[in-house]
């Protein structure tokens, strides 16, 4: 036997308004974050200027795994101070296909931009080559950089407007 209790359905409502403005302000600061403030793309575009340089200068063996772990704590350290600059913490990531086809199309566009000018630039010196390389892969990044987060961004408000509605479809 069920016991059901009175709902007072204007209460209920203005309940989900009040959630639906939270949840709105969320939206609207990961894509201020995604759209916004450049400095984390410039920094890890310098970085990855700065390691392929290096790369190009042709070190021994021990300086590549060094530059690389240099390299990868850096941007590992830039990851972490981006994230705190934020204003507003998301509860839970919802990391969709999106996100994970930005990170792998974004991978694949800037390692393929790397590899062409690598073998555009073959004939001449290594310096010269390794500064276009890595001036064109810095550049690829920044161009894709943009546009993709936005869109991937994008999806986290739609999913969301779909959760809401099928919420209050119930």
């Amino acid at each position: 036997m069920a016991v059901s209790t009175p709902v007072d359905a204007e209460r209920a409502w203005t309940d989900l308004q009040r959630v639906r403005v939270l949840q709105e302000r969320v939206y609207d600061e990961a894509e201020r974050k995604a759209s916004g403030a450049p400095r984390a793309a410039y920094a890890t575009a310098a970085l990855m200027w700065a390691f392929l340089v290096s790369l190009g200068l042709e070190p021994p063996w021990w300086g590549v795994w060094l530059g690389a772990a240099v390299y990868v704590a850096l941007l590992g350290t830039l990851g972490v101070i981006d994230s705190r600059v934020g204003r507003m913490r998301l509860h839970r990531s919802r990391c969709d296909w999106r996100m994970s086809a930005t990170f792998v199309v974004g991978g694949v566009v800037t390692g393929g931009t790397a590899l062409l000018a690598e073998v555009l630039a073959e004939s001449l010196e290594p310096v010269t080559a390794a500064l276009i390389q890595a001036t064109a892969s810095a550049a690829a990044f920044l161009l894709f950089i943009g546009p993709a987060s936005r869109w991937a961004v994008r999806a986290a408000r739609t999913h969301g407007a779909r959760a809401t509605r099928a919420e209050t479809s119930r």
